[in-house]
C-alpha cells in the first residue's frame, strides 16, 4: 500500500452548544488538516496523487468553504446577528467540534474521488481528532 499525507492550514472559528466549559463561547484555531490518500497501485507517473492536485481540490474547498468562517451548528442562537453582520459561516448539522469538522473534510475529498483514508484536523498544537471510516470486515465463507 502507497500513502501520500497533505497538510493544509486554515483560520477558523467556532463554539460548541449544550456545553460546558470554555468552548461554549465564539472562539478561533489555526488549524491544520493532515490529509491522508493510499492506493495498492501508483498511476502512470509512479503517484498516490499529486500533491499539487489535493491541493487544488481539497485545499480550494477549504479556502473557499471553512478558511476564516465561523463554524456553527445550524442552530446556534448568534446565527441571525451573524449573518446580519454579513459575516461568512459554514453551517453544520452536528456540534463543529474537531472530531465533526475532520469529518466534513474526509467527506469532501472522498466525494471528489480522492482514496483519502483519514483525516487529522489538528485543533491546537497539541491536540487534534481523527476521522476515518469504519473498515468492513469481509466475512469468509467456507464450503
Amino acid at each position: 500500500m502507497f500513502e501520500v499525507t497533505k497538510e493544509i492550514r486554515f483560520c477558523y472559528g467556532h463554539r460548541l452548544l449544550n456545553y460546558d466549559g470554555k468552548c461554549k463561547h465564539l472562539h478561533g484555531h489555526n488549524g491544520r488538516a493532515v490529509i491522508t490518500l493510499a492506493t495498492p497501485a501508483l498511476d502512470a507517473l509512479g503517484m498516490v496523487t499529486d500533491f499539487s492536485q489535493i491541493k487544488r481540490v481539497v485545499g480550494g474547498w477549504i479556502d473557499s468553504h471553512l478558511d476564516h468562517r465561523m463554524l456553527l451548528h445550524k442552530d446556534d442562537p448568534a446565527l441571525p446577528s451573524l449573518k446580519e453582520q454579513n459575516e461568512p459561516v459554514f453551517l453544520m448539522d452536528v456540534n463543529p467540534t474537531a472530531e465533526n469538522i475532520a469529518k466534513v473534510i474526509y467527506e469532501y475529498a472522498a466525494g471528489q474521488g480522492f482514496p483519502v483514508v483519514e483525516v487529522r484536523l489538528w485543533e491546537t498544537d497539541d491536540a487534534f481528532a481523527v476521522y476515518r471510516p469504519a473498515r468492513i470486515e469481509k466475512s469468509s465463507k467456507h464450503a
